[in-house]
């Protein structure tokens, strides 16, 4: 009994030593994708930065545009309001004349 005691002993204990001997393969092959990686990532936020300077580029013009489209339409709104009053002044004066007239 105790020899197979001591050869269990023996046995576990070259078990645990070779368990730990064992080299971590994890990191290098996690550095490795994270460096293949690292291109296409650079590469795709490149991108994505354009994208947005060109979208903000453009809502920059159309702001420009509607800002701009808006002011003509306020002036001619002016002006047809303005046309609106005279026309109306030249009735009224008309009306007036002619209310004179009788």
């Amino acid at each position: 009994m105790n020899k197979s005691l001591v050869l269990a002993t023996l046995l576990a204990a070259v078990a645990l030593a070779g368990c730990g001997k064992k080299e971590e393969v994890v990191a290098p092959m996690v550095d490795a994708a994270a460096s293949a990686a690292a291109p296409a990532v650079a590469e795709v936020a490149s991108a994505a930065a354009s994208a947005v300077e060109t979208a903000a580029s453009a809502a920059v013009e159309a702001t420009g545009a509607a800002a701009s489209g808006a002011m003509e339409a306020a002036k001619d709104a002016g002006a047809a309001a303005a046309d609106a009053v005279k026309d109306a002044a030249d009735k009224a004066t008309d009306a007036a004349k002619d209310a004179m007239k009788k």
